[in-house]
């Protein structure tokens, strides 16, 4: 069992003031994986105090010290790859083989794409006599969850350390070791003093102490449409920015007439891949009625042959969902979805054969599917697919947008006939015959599914205010 019982706080491993400790459940064998210990508001205090107190300096340095910066930052977080992913393999249940590339690798990822924005980046510009300076925003908080842990926190911390801003970090309580690690990263790269600091603790505690603190310029959120909306009450009071990237449940559009052994792996994957627990996976395929059934079958065929096996063993399998109560929601929005009238094609309620413990879910998909079913609505955040048939194109269109989200869409097909679809579709990104993120594209949510938007140089705006400087001024006194 791995222990990290401090916080990381003005550059120093410290105690927490009146923190308990917290168990994080491995969710594969339901024993105790790690313990940390959760903060309270006056570490909270002392952690904005010293970010504070660095921003002061941090805010000052040049694009050229921040550059460096980064770097050493990537020279290190290459050197605990194999940490970070094993720690995500055992407190969230992500394979192995999965945590060391595209978890951990995606910290690389975002790393590597703030330092390009930074580079690029002309923090003024001219517009007559008159300038326009773009300048850190200040104190951020940066609240992260459990599902895809590095991919959330670089994306957060990388262009706000670009921005020249300081911060605080609280990850999930569910996964938190990953992020002690990327501390250990930053002391060890010479991070400033106070320049990044970690608090680990739940939402109520030390998530709702950032979001009321007077001391918070900005609070960067990711997580659920729920907690989203608390975050922003809570900050509210002091009128900070806050920056959300909340739930989705991402229609997959398969134009009528596309050959579906060339259209349906890719959905099929962006779902299974760790386990369903992804904000913008493809979880309703709309299917034109003249393919539905087709379709049905081999997804159908797709999801029953998924292996489903331990996290620390390599291959190609799922592993488990989170934790308990994830694994009972999913069952039960399964159950939902039976009770409502959708057809079962592969999977269903229970653990898959050979799983008598851990929180393993069945592959499962539905068909026949109906905008007011319950599980066409909710995000189930499980490896569960459901099948919408559609009539033609615009009331494909009318399905993928009956829904309070819109983080992500796919379109699978003729990509003349796509281009035709994308402006009709409400979502923050659009995924043409591609199932990837682009770390330089911006990334965000319409509607419910948030605000603001991350990656590459738009995440380096979200970390900056814009002053006016009216009147000439020698080009020298207003500098990167």
């Amino acid at each position: 069992m791995k222990s990290y019982l401090q916080n990381y706080i003005d550059g120093r491993w410290v105690d927490s003031k009146g923190g308990r400790k917290h168990q994080v459940i491995n969710p594969a064998t339901e024993g105790v994986a790690s313990e940390i210990v959760l903060g309270t508001a006056e570490d909270v205090d002392d952690a904005v105090n010293a970010a504070r107190r660095a921003f002061e300096s941090f805010s000052q340095t040049s694009k050229a010290e921040r550059v460096a910066l980064l770097q050493r930052v990537m020279e290190e977080y290459g050197k605990r790859v194999p940490d970070i992913a094993e720690a995500i393999a055992t407190e969230m249940g992500c394979p192995i083989s999965i945590a060391k590339t595209a978890q951990a690798g995606s910290g690389m990822g975002h790393l590597a794409n703030a330092l390009k924005a930074l580079q690029a980046y002309e923090f003024k510009e001219k517009i007559g006599d008159n300038t326009v300076v773009r300048e850190p925003i200040g104190v951020v908080a940066l609240i992260t969850p459990w599902n895809w842990p590095m991919n959330q926190i670089v994306a957060k911390v990388g262009p706000a350390l670009a921005a020249g801003c300081t911060m605080i970090l609280k990850p999930s309580e569910e996964a938190p070791t990953s992020a002690a690690i990327f501390a250990e990263v930053m002391d060890a790269a010479g991070v400033p003093a106070g320049v990044f600091n970690l608090v680990q603790g739940d939402g109520e505690g030390v998530g709702t102490a950032l979001a009321k603190h007077p001391g918070i310029d900005m609070v960067s959120f990711t997580g659920s449409t729920r907690a989203g909306i608390m975050v922003a009450k809570n900050a509210a009071d002091t009128v900070k920015r806050v920056a959300q990237e909340l739930g989705g449940k991402s229609p997959n559009i398969i134009l009528e007439g596309t050959p579906l052994d060339k259209a349906l792996p890719g959905g099929v994957g962006g779902v299974l891949l760790n386990s369903g627990q992804s904000c913008v996976a493809p979880t309703r395929m709309l299917v034109h009625t003249s393919q539905h059934d087709e379709a049905a079958e081999k997804v159908g065929a797709m999801f029953a042959a998924k292996k489903v096996d331990e996290p620390l063993t390599e291959g190609d399998h799922i592993g488990p969902v989170v934790n308990e109560s994830q694994w009972n929601r999913i069952q039960g929005l399964i159950q939902k979805g039976i009770d409502e009238g959708a057809t079962l094609v592969t999977g269903g309620t229970g653990r898959p054969d050979g799983k008598d413990h851990g929180f393993y879910v069945k592959p499962t998909v539905f068909a026949n599917v109906t905008s007011d079913m319950t599980i066409a609505k909710e995000e189930i955040f499980g490896p569960v697919l459901v099948i919408m048939p559609y009539k033609d194109d615009a009331d494909a269109v009318k399905i993928a947008n009956d829904t309070p989200y819109g983080l992500g869409a796919y379109i699978a097909g003729d990509p003349a006939r796509a281009k035709t679809i994308v402006p009709k579709i409400r979502a923050g990104a659009v995924f043409v015959n591609a199932g990837g993120l682009a770390f330089d594209m911006p990334f965000g949510g319409y509607k419910q599914s948030g605000n603001g938007r991350e990656f590459g140089k738009f995440g380096l705006e979200e970390f900056l205010e814009v002053k006016s400087v009216i009147g000439a001024l020698p080009e020298d006194e207003v500098v990167d």
